[in-house]
């Protein structure tokens, strides 16, 4: 079961967004808030968020009030997909590590389709919550929860692990890392090893992830990906 949560001031965009919910194949609670004030004061959880930007002036606006469930050290940080009118917000919305960017008027295709990857990623966590990763650099040693990384790349003898929070490199071999996180990351490449939580699209010769990124897809690994791609979301966002 998962924890929905929609934010707008508009109700025919909250009564939309909630029947397009409902569509999809996947057991959920929703709530509705009217603005972020209603969501801040709200103290239960929630998996996932569809959060307008442009909030009513009275109170906070959809980028303020991401960041302040982001400064929150307690409870189930929700996955957040922004859901807005403007474009102009939405590296602004990659800032507090939101999930998707959708544009109104929402294509009914495309919610599916991004739904789908964000109760994948959240089922995921449900069924390994706080599954991290311990990797060693020089004399430091650091645990990385998974749900931060974007993707690992080799580098020489090193491994790079691109975070929503900056980077960190270290020596391991990305072999081994690939079979440690094989439920959850794919080697699309010899040089990249990506979280399929955060796969926006893909091509026949690069993978986009969710931060805009594009990352070159082997043609030897095309078809090998799209089954894994297709497994991970199924069983994520299944009934």
């Amino acid at each position: 079961m998962i924890k929905i949560a929609i934010c707008d001031d508009d109700a025919n965009i909250r009564a939309y967004l909630t029947t397009r919910i409902r569509a999809q194949s996947c057991p959920c609670e929703i709530v509705e808030y009217a603005s972020a004030n209603d969501c801040l004061a709200d103290t239960q959880e929630m998996d996932l968020l569809f959060l307008d930007v442009e909030l009513a002036p009275s109170g906070p606006d959809g980028m303020e009030l991401a960041r302040k469930l982001r400064e929150r050290t307690s409870g189930t940080q929700p996955v957040i997909i922004f859901v807005t009118g403007y474009e102009r917000y939405v590296f602004d919305a990659f800032d507090v590590g939101a999930f998707q960017y959708l544009l109104k008027p929402v294509d009914e295709e495309k919610f599916a389709r991004v739904f789908a990857r964000a109760a994948a990623q959240i089922g995921t966590a449900k069924e390994k919550p706080g599954r991290v990763l311990t990797l060693q650099s020089a004399s430091t040693s650091k645990t990385i929860p998974l749900d931060s990384i974007y993707y690992i790349e080799s580098s020489d003898h090193k491994v790079v692990l691109r975070l929503r929070d900056g980077q960190f490199t270290c020596y391991a071999k990305i072999r081994d890392l690939e079979l440690e996180l094989q439920d959850q990351f794919f080697r699309i490449h010899k040089g990249y090893l990506v979280n399929l939580s955060y796969v926006a699209g893909y091509s026949k010769s690069e993978v986009t992830l969710t931060n805009g990124e594009r990352l070159l897809l082997s043609k030897y690994k095309y078809q090998d990906f799209v089954k894994a791609y297709l497994h991970f979301l199924k069983k994520g966002a299944g009934p």
